[in-house]
């Protein structure tokens, strides 16, 4: 502000000793107005209350593990600020837990859950009301390719051995499997010239409960994901027969043929990925997206995903719409091929 001075004279006449020379009067100092604080715009994770991450199977299965994977990693990185505990919720391969998260989670921000192939195959099969529509599809994370392994004493030393007897009389080895991980044994009998529908599956929850059933001797063979067997495998309780990845896998596998290699052209990989209740914010959609994200390079996960032979295949947004739309017309076509549903 400019400080303007008096310049015109006095009324009185001259004296002959000059005027004392006045000031003008100094305009106040200007006071600045207390800055106002900015107020920190509060994202919907700034109260750190604690985000629920489900595994909708029992302890020792594949989500069990891809679940217990995600939070430390998340921890173990600083990639979030936050509690972040793991649940079970298991029950009909993941349908139980769907259900709740359909109905009793919608527009929640605070619970997310792994999910697979059988959010798919068991709405295909009618074993649930839900799928991936009714649900927020929020990011893939990995593929994990199924494995067929048998206890280390069993008769069958080769996948022909398992698949002639399976064809010969089905009835007589009952095979352990969860989900949809009777689907990719079902397109081996086809392929070996036997009836699917005949398959005598047993169904289990997960890779710990068929793990137990295979040394108890209540199943001759086991379909699972790598990462199930891996510690099985490890301690050679556990031989793997063949897996269903195009090309050998590398670590506990390395020395296992795929199904291509032993005559049968089949392969088949479980996609996992994370999905949260429908209406859930986009807010906290765009939060987990970028986590995932920043999570899948990071060296914590890179050496998970080594250990369990899984393959990193992250998407999000309208890659992996598209992605989950043409998988779950190729189950359906695998369900309709091997008698498991009609067309």
């Amino acid at each position: 502000m400019l400080a303007m001075t008096a310049c015109g004279g006095s009324s009185n006449p001259p004296s002959s000793a000059p005027a004392p020379e006045t000031k003008a009067p100094e305009a106040p100092a200007k006071t600045e107005e207390p800055k106002k604080e900015e107020k920190k715009e509060e994202g919907i994770y700034s109260k750190k209350k604690p985000v629920t991450i489900v595994a909708p199977s029992t302890p020792g299965s594949g989500w069990d593990l891809t679940a217990r994977s995600l939070a430390q990693t998340f921890e173990k990185e600083k990639l979030v600020d936050f509690p972040i505990p793991v649940v079970n919720e298991n029950g009909a391969t993941g349908a139980v837990s769907l259900a709740q998260l359909v109905t009793q989670n919608k527009g929640d921000a605070f619970k997310i859950s792994v999910t697979s192939t059988p959010i798919m195959s068991n709405y295909l099969r009618g074993d649930s009301k839900y799928g991936y529509q009714d649900v927020t599809m929020i990011a893939r994370l990995m593929t994990e390719y199924f494995m067929i392994a048998v206890g280390k004493d069993s008769e069958y030393q080769t996948l022909k051995d398992l698949l002639d007897a399976v064809v010969k009389d089905p009835a007589s080895v009952p095979i352990g499997a969860s989900g949809d991980d009777r689907l990719p044994f079902a397109l081996l009998v086809d392929k070996a010239g036997g009836d699917p529908s005949q398959i005598n599956f047993v169904a289990y929850e997960g890779g710990g409960e068929i793990s137990n059933a295979v040394l108890n001797g209540d199943i001759k063979a086991a379909v699972s994901g790598v990462s199930e067997f891996r510690g099985m495998l490890e301690s050679g309780t556990f031989r793997g027969l063949a897996v269903m990845s195009e090309n050998r896998l590398g670590g506990p596998v390395k020395d296992v043929p795929t199904a291509i290699e032993a005559g049968y052209d089949v392969s088949l990989g479980n996609w996992r990925g994370v999905m949260g209740p429908p209406d859930m914010p986009e807010e906290a959609v765009k939060f987990w997206q970028d986590t995932i994200e920043k999570a899948m390079t990071t060296p914590t996960w890179k050496e998970i995903a080594e250990k369990n032979q899984w393959e990193i295949t992250f998407m999000k947004g309208e890659e992996f719409a598209k992605y989950l739309e043409k998988t779950q017309a190729e189950i359906k076509e695998g369900l309709v091929k091997t008698k498991q549903i009609q067309q």
